[in-house]
């Protein structure tokens, strides 16, 4: 597959695809399916994936140090054991299940579980959580749809964005205690305006070996990669509207893998866009990070 060359992964199609994650020891790659409430497998060679079903929307994944993964969903952050199938509850959730749900989340460079939440109602009552000693803490509160988590190389700054907003923050961060200090906005971007092209809103994101910040514009069509001081320096155009979410992968990490979405969209444009709902690859020039195991 050549730089530039996108193609799907198989002929498997998310409702609303989410949270890919290569798995660094089993050489996999996991995603959830939101609506479908799945969490899905594939290994290398299958068309398609592996299925856990779930009771509830799962937002994101996190890949463990005990084995299998931890699943954060709307009611509460749960523990699958990939090689039986079973499930159990870790920690209930941190908010009103009837109104919000959780939403994209990853792994610091310690091994703590950052989980943001969605407002079904896209108001600000949401917010971003670590998970630790069996609990949830709100780090970064009012925000309505919690996305776009990733930390720089070198540990040293965390990226958030809350995608009604179009807006990406960022923090220092300090790996040694989890914390965070002088929030700030890293990039925005501007909101639907009648008469006007749209280019999306922030919505998941990965970090480069280089510090620079991949990020799916929904309803965009485009991953855009800034650089650390947040310009645009790429855009790669994508035969979806609606990516959701890029991750690096392959045995080299130099394969990004975005999840896209199908859900709800218009019947004309899915006729247009064959491949909405699919995960596509993508081969770039600067590797990623592996991503770090939750001790959780």
């Amino acid at each position: 597959m050549a730089q530039d060359d996108l193609q799907p992964l198989g002929s498997h199609r998310c409702l609303l695809g989410e949270s890919p994650l290569w798995h660094p020891i089993e050489q996999a790659l996991y995603a959830v399916d939101i609506p479908g409430r799945q969490v899905l497998r594939w290994r290398a060679g299958a068309d398609t994936p592996e299925a856990w079903p779930q009771d509830a929307e799962p937002g994101c994944i996190a890949a463990r140090e005990a084995g299998g993964l931890l699943v954060a969903r709307r009611d509460g952050l749960w523990a699958l054991d990939t090689s039986s199938g079973a499930q159990r509850l870790v920690s209930p959730p941190p908010y009103d299940p009837a109104r919000l749900r959780f939403n994209d989340g990853k792994v610091d460079p310690a091994g703590r579980f950052w989980v943001g939440s969605i407002s079904d109602a896209r108001e600000p009552e949401a917010a971003l959580y670590r998970f630790g000693d069996g609990g949830f803490t709100a780090e970064v509160p009012g925000l309505t749809t919690a996305n776009g988590l990733a930390w720089s190389p070198d540990g040293r700054r965390m990226h958030w964005s809350d995608t009604k907003a179009h807006r990406i923050y960022v923090a220092d961060f300090d790996a040694a205690t989890g914390q965070l200090a002088s929030p700030r906005v890293f990039a925005e971007f501007a909101p639907r305006t009648a008469g006007q092209a749209y280019g999306g809103r922030p919505d998941g994101a990965a970090m480069d070996a280089e510090g620079c910040y991949w990020v799916a514009m929904f309803e965009g069509g485009c991953l855009l990669r800034l650089s650390p001081s947040g310009e645009v320096l790429r855009r790669v155009e994508l035969p979806a509207a609606c990516p959701t979410m890029p991750a690096f992968g392959g045995a080299d990490l130099r394969t990004l893998f975005i999840t896209t979405a199908r859900d709800k969209r218009p019947a004309e444009e899915l006729e247009r866009q064959p491949l909405a709902g699919a995960v596509l690859q993508l081969r770039v020039d600067v590797p990623g990070s592996p991503v770090t195991l939750t001790r959780a």
